[in-house]
């Protein structure tokens, strides 16, 4: 799912610039094959700015994404679409301004860039648990669960009962503390006796989570951090 939402945000950004493209005047084909250069070069900004630790060296590495973006526009409009008329099948077009405007192709690639970023952590997080699983032991049988099917974890003193997106509910002897720690950030403390899966919690109103189809009590320890953790998962 999460190489999937990564294709849907490439496709929709580089649609809506081709459509940007468009506008400019140039054909369909054009604004596509234009749009192409603007992903791989806003994917080498992004992955390699981190890596730069020098001021000089985000600098540098701005100015030459910036070049390259530049030289590839050039080489369309000069090399591949003279060379595509002269079978008259391509309108050569010349270059539109803002395409060979520095501001605007930073702002382009910084878009593209850091909008690729959050929506990558968004995915993270919202998909993160379904690839990874636990094991462990209910009524002596080994059983292994994703961490995205798991709803909800209740402490009832000496054990605890791990309950399921799907109603199904086990038995085990690990303490809550214990199974806070290992189901990781996806998992939120509301109470004493509480940890829910943040993915299907809903906050019903400040005292109350609703998950699985349960209305679960949240205590005033947890309060305030319940209420951003949920409300900023789930976008209100």
């Amino acid at each position: 799912m999460r190489r999937l939402g990564k294709i849907a945000y490439w496709l929709a950004a580089l649609t809506l610039l081709s459509a940007i493209l468009v506008s400019l005047d140039y054909s369909l084909v054009q604004a596509v094959l234009i749009s192409l250069i603007f992903g791989p070069c806003a994917l080498a900004l992004e992955y390699l700015m981190p890596k730069a630790r020098k001021p000089m060296d985000k600098v540098y590495l701005s100015l030459a994404v910036l070049v390259a973006v530049i030289v590839l526009i050039l080489f369309l409009h000069y090399s591949v679409w003279s060379r595509i008329n002269q079978f008259g099948s391509q309108e050569t077009k010349n270059v539109a301004p803002m395409l060979i405007n520095p501001v605007f192709l930073g702002l382009i690639l910084t878009v593209l860039s850091i909008g690729d970023y959050y929506w990558s952590k968004w995915l993270d997080r919202r998909y993160k648990a379904q690839d990874r699983t636990v094991t462990f032991f209910s009524e002596r049988k080994s059983v292994t669960l994703r961490l995205f099917d798991i709803a909800y974890v209740e402490s009832n003193d000496t054990e605890v009962r791990i309950v399921t997106a799907a109603g199904d509910s086990y038995r085990n002897k690990t303490g809550i503390s214990q199974w806070e720690n290992l189901l990781g950030d996806g998992f939120l403390r509301i109470h004493r006796a509480f940890l829910v899966n943040v993915a299907a919690a809903v906050l019903s109103s400040p005292d109350v989570v609703t998950v699985a189809g349960k209305e679960l009590p949240v205590s005033r320890k947890y309060k305030e951090n319940v209420k951003t953790v949920l409300e900023t998962a789930h976008g209100n």
